[in-house]
């Protein structure tokens, strides 16, 4: 039996809609390029996380002494069963929107310290993808964020372990940053038989006034939406189990 589209709340229909049509302000406001990849070094805050992955790295390895008790994506936001329904692409919340997630970031206090310093860190998690998952074409809801992932765990050959945004394509490496804008269409592969781990942010887009001060208010409003809030609600139920 097919599955019916999905159709979204009418709050969250207008919310994108509204959003779509901010894009190409936020576009003209960046101080950075407005390309798929962007490089990582006019990040002052991205030499600071690679110089310090082996601490992150230390506490990761405590947490994926728990791996299959944490949870899949699509349990924590019901919206990503679009993109996967099994539970090879595990998530550690530090950050959400910017929700601190109490329970996971005591656990990773120094990790914790160091995302808090990265300027205008909205979301913090450590995703975890198994081996031979792949995550479908794609893209983010909102230019006014661009990604970076910490490469702490990269199986070999690093080359099957890899992400295409908008075209390119490129791999992992333990230890660096890689920033992009997931505005554009992007699909991940791990094509080996290691877990892949990454530390996964989302920063606030460096923008010139007005734009930054548009951006904090869509952003605030973004975190108020029903999909954020409901995300909320499951992780704090995910949390109690686990703590149990």
């Amino acid at each position: 039996m097919s599955r019916k589209p999905k159709k979204h709340r009418p709050s969250v229909a207008i919310g994108l809609w509204i959003i779509k049509r901010l894009e190409r302000l936020i576009r003209r406001y960046s101080t950075v390029e407005n390309t798929p990849f962007l490089d990582s070094r006019q990040f002052p805050w991205a030499e600071d996380l690679e110089a310090n992955w082996p601490v992150i790295r230390k506490e990761l390895e405590q947490v994926l002494k728990v791996k299959d008790r944490l949870p899949s994506f699509q349990e924590i936001s019901k919206d990503q069963v679009t993109l996967t329904q099994d539970d090879r692409w595990k998530t550690y919340f530090m950050y959400a929107y910017g929700y601190r997630m109490e329970g996971n970031c005591l656990r990773c206090p120094e990790t914790e310290r160091l995302v808090k310093a990265v300027p205008g860190m909205f979301t913090a998690f450590f995703s975890i993808l198994a081996p031979g998952k792949h995550i479908p074409l794609h893209r983010g809801p909102y230019n006014g964020l661009l990604r970076a992932h910490l490469g702490l765990i990269v199986p070999e050959p690093n080359t099957a372990c890899r992400i295409e945004v908008g075209g390119e394509t490129r791999h992992w490496e333990t230890g660096k940053c890689m920033v992009f804008d997931d505005t554009y269409k992007h699909q991940v592969w791990n094509d080996t038989d290691g877990t892949r781990v990454v530390l996964f942010l989302d920063v606030r887009r460096p923008l010139r006034w007005p734009g930054s001060l548009l951006n904090r208010i869509v952003l605030k409003l973004i975190s108020w939406s029903p999909f954020i809030q409901d995300a909320r609600r499951n992780h704090r139920a995910w949390e109690r189990g686990f703590e149990r």
